[in-house]
């Protein structure tokens, strides 16, 4: 960002001293990207001001702030989710076990990084797992459990705009949470993600935003919390259709990475639109017909404890049209050094799935970064889809 723009360092939890700076400096937009600002309010104590916001506002992201609150507007709304059963009690949630079959799908109800969900092969696993999730594994974020029924078939993200009244989509994306080749070891918040998702069909994108995000966006407004700003839909494609995982209230990391590769329309535009209530107003978003794909480089020992530090030189990564986002790098005098779990985004765009994939390992390998690693499938399921047709 330093290349472009001028970088302030501000507490996000600090509203007072991040409205004064709006103010004080004329800023005619606040994109919030992450989670826990959302959840915390941020959003309101901005337009509160007078300030124009993109992302909703603190009653409508319990959509990604709390599982349970999104499991029940799916009652409420008739949007189709796994059976769910909310649980306060670790003597609670291990009566609840007995209502499902393996495997158990445990979900911390708040906030946790993209890591606090376990799918346990068996019961005894599940307790397990529910022990530590109530003695405080994910903090405050698993002082409340669901426990949903396994769904069976493909995931796939879905991403529409919304101004509280009007919806525009935008596009489709699968991500890869898993630390490892094959889709092995723990729960990350993402190693890769590509963009489109065929798998997604226009049949099935027209079903989701008939059946989910319609009805999500609808109820919200219904309800007093009219939704504004990106809606994504984490999807799974069952016999029977998409049904919704989870909500976030965000862009998504690494997906953000491929839509904005992908994306060919203004994006200033497309946010004011939301925060000022007249998406519909304005042409629809325009995506590039080809595939982009992104790889995390990650420090070693994440997702556990990351080693930080390291340094990491980017060489030539960018020379054929690729683009390195940072995450977790820092500065350390002359010296490009990790800061952080998930370090960099390495991405690339292609034809196809395979020539991205191509074209993103090639800069990956251009990278000089001891420390790191990353996993070297990603994509791999759309490129064997290429391959054998």
């Amino acid at each position: 960002m330093e290349e472009c723009a001028e970088t302030i360092a501000l507490d996000s939890s600090d509203h007072g001293a991040i409205t004064a700076f709006c103010a004080a400096n004329a800023i005619g937009l606040v994109v919030i990207g992450p989670e826990v600002p959302l959840v915390e309010g941020l959003a309101d104590s901005l337009r509160a001001a007078g300030i124009r916001v993109f992302g909703p506002s603190k009653a409508a992201a319990q959509l990604e702030g709390s599982k349970a609150f999104t499991k029940e507007l799916c009652e409420r709304a008739n949007i189709p989710t796994a059976k769910f059963i909310r649980c306060t009690s670790l003597e609670a949630a291990w009566g609840a076990l007995k209502k499902f079959d393996a495997p158990f799908v445990l979900k911390a109800d708040g906030l946790a990084a993209g890591k606090g969900v376990v799918i346990a092969e068996t019961r005894e696993d599940a307790q397990e797992a529910l022990s530590e999730m109530f003695d405080g594994k994910f903090g405050s974020a698993g002082s409340e459990v669901v426990i949903e029924q396994f769904l069976k078939g493909e995931e796939a993200s879905f991403f529409a705009l919304a101004d509280g009244e009007s919806i525009v989509p935008l596009a489709s994306a699968q991500d890869h949470k898993r630390v490892g080749d094959g889709d092995e070891g723990p729960n990350t918040g993402g190693m890769g993600a590509y963009s489109p998702a065929p798998v997604l069909t226009d049949a099935l994108r027209e079903q989701a935003m008939r059946e989910i995000i319609e009805p999500t966006v609808r109820t919200m407004r219904a309800e007093g919390m009219p939704y504004s700003g990106v809606l994504y839909a984490g999807l799974m494609l069952t016999k029977t259709g998409p049904q919704l995982i989870e909500y976030n209230v965000r862009f998504g990391d690494p997906e953000c990475q491929v839509l904005m590769m992908r994306l060919e329309s203004d994006l200033v535009e497309l946010m004011l639109a939301c925060a000022e209530g007249r998406l519909g107003e304005i042409e629809t978003p325009k995506m590039s017909d080809d595939f982009a794909l992104t790889v995390v480089m990650a420090a070693e020992g994440y997702p556990g404890t990351p080693k930080k530090g390291g340094t990491i030189d980017l060489g030539e990564a960018e020379a054929n049209g690729a683009k390195v986002f940072h995450a977790g790098t820092k500065r350390d005098g002359d010296r490009l050094v990790a800061n952080g779990g998930r370090v960099l985004n390495v991405t690339a765009k292609g034809s196809s799935a395979t020539e991205a994939k191509t074209n993103a390992y090639a800069a990956v390998d251009a990278i000089d970064f001891a420390d790191g690693f990353c996993r070297r499938d990603i994509g791999q399921r759309e490129v064997r889809r290429e391959r054998h047709g």
